[in-house]
């Protein structure tokens, strides 16, 4: 598994929540409230009961923090 980041996370794949706000430390309503404006990358259902994010929107969402210096998380 390569990764782009300190974190070591799979280049495919889906990440739950509480693995995407060790990568995006920001507060869990603040990531909903991101997700729903479009700041943050759509979740996925798994099920009725599991959402994930999919590994290339996190890694994507990543370099394009990275790349902006004006960008505020």
């Amino acid at each position: 598994m390569a990764s782009n980041s300190r974190f070591d996370i799979s280049q495919t794949g889906f990440l739950r929540l509480p693995q995407v706000l060790q990568i995006i430390p920001v507060s869990k309503s603040s990531w909903w409230a991101g997700v729903k404006t479009g700041r943050f990358p759509a979740a996925v259902k798994l099920g009725p009961r599991t959402t994930a994010w999919r590994c290339e929107d996190i890694h994507q969402l990543v370099d394009q923090l990275n790349n902006s210096n004006d960008f505020q998380v």
